[in-house]
């Protein structure tokens, strides 16, 4: 959304006054598109072979609930999250993002090199595109997953994305949640966040 502003020319006439004011009117218009809606405070609880399918999100403060009929057509929203992982050879793992319960992005299960004590992002896009009860209401979500291995500290990694418009529903309370689960079972296998932000970018 782009708004064009005409502030003038400034001047010592008092249309100082009204420049600060379009200045102002600006950043409103930036403050409702645009806001931080969490952070993540403290680190999130390890999840390690033997959790299943466990949280990945540490508390912190915000909020990553939406309530009933709130959405709109166009919100858009960008979760960001860094951590540290460690894993045998081989390992798989599975991220699942839900809201209300729900999957809404499903990275299925990938495999892992060996990773020891080495940082991992996790990168995730939302757009509303209709709202309404399921099957009516449509969502676009997209996501990357990157990590440094061992075998010269190189990244790898992999992208998903989904279309949900059968279970995603904007007319109940939503609950962002994020999840992580080794499908594989070794010990050495770990991973827990450091940095987690979810904003609202349109």
């Amino acid at each position: 959304m782009i708004q064009t502003i005409n502030i003038g020319t400034t001047a010592n006439d008092g249309t100082g006054d009204s420049i600060r004011e379009a200045f102002d009117k600006v950043n409103d218009n930036f403050a409702e598109v645009s806001r931080g809606l969490y952070a993540q405070t403290a680190l999130s609880t390890p999840v390690v072979y033997a959790s299943g399918e466990a949280s990945l999100v540490g508390a912190g403060v915000g909020g990553l609930t939406v309530p009933a009929n709130s959405f709109k057509v166009g919100d858009s929203f960008t979760a960001k999250m860094c951590g540290k992982l460690s894993c045998a050879n081989n390992q798989q793992i599975h991220f699942r993002v839900r809201s209300n319960g729900v999957v809404i992005i499903d990275a299925l299960a990938y495999t892992l090199s060996t990773s020891t004590n080495r940082y991992f992002d996790l990168i995730l896009d939302f757009t509303i595109a209709k709202i309404g009860v399921a099957g009516t209401a449509e969502l676009f979500a997209n996501g990357v997953f990157t990590y440094n291995k061992d075998a010269g500290n190189t990244i790898e990694g992999v992208n998903f994305g989904l279309i949900s418009n059968t279970v995603f529903d904007t007319t109940i309370s939503n609950t962002l949640t994020i999840t992580a689960e080794w499908v594989t079972e070794n010990i050495a296998d770990t991973i827990q966040s450091q940095n987690f932000t979810l904003t609202k970018v349109y």
